[in-house]
């Protein structure tokens, strides 16, 4: 249900100093609950969530929506519960039964200390957290009161938790949408049934935001906008591998051109097609060859699909034409079969996994059909880590001991030798996107290249 109408009451009215009171601190005048139950209640001035079991995620929504804003609250949340702030939300009968979806400023009271982050409610998981961000960790206070400054203006959603920056995200996912308390649902625990989260001084701001932007130190940029690098992107020497319109830059493996079939673009996406009887189009490698960086990339799996983002490759020029390299895998754990093949290493031919090798731990996924982010980091040093939608999955060390057994023990232990050194082990080499026969999307595919002591 789209809500148009203007809310009319003095206490919605904008003030000279240009802000806009969202809560009047009397009644609930001017939102509306979605999903859950969990009662809302207005005391002394205070706008109070009280958890509630078996209620799903309960939300107190405003009336009207907002693009462009400034918005400033303060919380006081229990110690044991979680919650958030929805922003350009929505709730459609056609998305999940009008399940509330969009982007949360979280409030995080756990010794996690992800107060701050931007969640992307029922989508796409996790846009930006805490992990990089020590002063941001530090900003919380959980026994007292927290303000809350979310800023969002264009493609740039900025949050400020007590004067320090936690979030700087670019991203156009949604526009425009509804604000929204949260009350997080809690299942059937005791524990937490009946404790509060209280929200006071609520208040936006719609006009002349650009002047009105907090100043001080930023927090490291994240860009979710696909195929574009941002002005800081460029700065920290971040370059496009996929320009989301051309096939620049790659080409077949043991080839000197694009595949003519088998590979499509369209969309801003870069997609690997099931051959339906035809022949495969085969992996495709980038032109150029690469050591120590950090690769980011977005990819969407269709149901059952099976593919890989291979590292430090190598054309071997035998008979069998095998390219060698280091794999992220990129897997449907729940309907391909790999997932549950045995190996010397369960669970090594999962998803983000080191293929073959080693298993990725604490996996968050999203769901097939939808975008999942994939990043590989190989520092100078050879210490390697497989991320995936921000969580860090699996680390090691290239050329250690221990990686070298890992190699015997597994189906690459005949091929550790290929005329560049152990398997795995090559210099440098280029990014490899694989053709395993069923179809998966790519975008956003970005690489940073990172100097090595020897290049000094």
């Amino acid at each position: 249900m789209v809500w148009s109408f203007m809310i009319l009451c003095v206490s919605c009215s904008p003030s000279n100093d240009g802000w806009t009171k969202l809560f009047n601190g009397k009644d609930l005048t001017g939102f509306r609950q979605l999903n859950g139950k969990a009662p809302f209640r207005v005391e002394n001035g205070e706008l109070v969530g009280v958890s509630t079991k078996h209620e799903p995620s309960s939300f107190l929504a405003t009336e009207q929506d907002y693009g462009d804003f400034i918005l400033e609250f303060d919380v006081l949340c229990a110690p044991e519960l979680n919650s958030g702030v929805q922003f350009r939300s929505l709730s459609r009968p056609d998305f999940d039964s009008g399940r509330v979806y969009g982007y949360q400023c979280e409030i995080d009271p756990s010794d996690r200390a992800w107060s701050g982050g931007i969640y992307d409610e029922a989508r796409r998981g996790w846009l930006v957290t805490l992990v990089d961000n020590k002063a941001g960790r530090a900003a919380y206070r959980k026994t007292d009161w927290n303000h809350y400054r979310v800023e969002a203006i264009g493609d740039c959603m900025r949050i400020w938790l007590n004067g320090v920056n936690t979030a700087n995200l670019l991203d156009h996912t949604t526009p425009k949408g509804f604000i929204a308390l949260q009350i997080h649902s809690i299942g059937n625990s005791d524990a937490t049934d009946g404790k509060e989260i209280r929200w006071k001084n609520l208040r936006i701001m719609t006009e002349n935001l650009e002047a009105n932007r907090m100043p001080g130190t930023l927090a490291s940029e994240i860009n979710r906008i696909p195929n574009t690098l941002s002005e800081q992107e460029v700065a920290d020497g971040w370059k496009l591998l996929f320009d989301g319109k051309t096939p620049n830059g790659w080409r077949g493996a043991f080839r000197d051109a694009f595949p003519e079939h088998g590979w499509k673009i369209g969309d801003g996406q870069l997609t690997v097609l099931k051959p339906d009887g035809n022949e495969r189009g085969g992996d495709i490698v980038t032109e150029r060859r690469y050591s120590a960086f950090e690769l980011s990339l977005e990819f969407k799996l269709t149901k059952g699909a099976n593919s890989g983002i291979k590292y430090f490759t190598v054309e071997s020029e035998n008979p069998s034409r095998i390219v060698y390299g280091l794999e992220y895998q990129v897997l449907d754990d729940a309907e391909h079969p790999d997932a549950g093949q045995f190996t010397s290493f369960p669970g090594s031919r999962t998803l983000a996994s080191l293929y073959d090798l080693i298993p990725a731990e604490r996996k968050r996924t999203n769901a097939i059909g939808e975008w999942n982010l994939a990043e590989i980091k190989v520092f100078p040093d050879n210490h390697v880590e497989h991320w995936l939608n921000g969580f860090k999955v699996l680390e090691y060390e290239r050329g250690s001991e221990a990686f070298r057994e890992r190699i015997k023990g597994s189906k690459f232990a005949d091929r550790a030798y290929n005329g560049n050194g152990p398997f795995g082990e090559a210099p440098e080499g280029p990014v490899l996107l694989q053709d395993h026969g069923d179809e998966v999307a790519f975008r956003s595919i970005k690489i940073r290249e990172l100097k090595r002591e020897q290049d000094d």
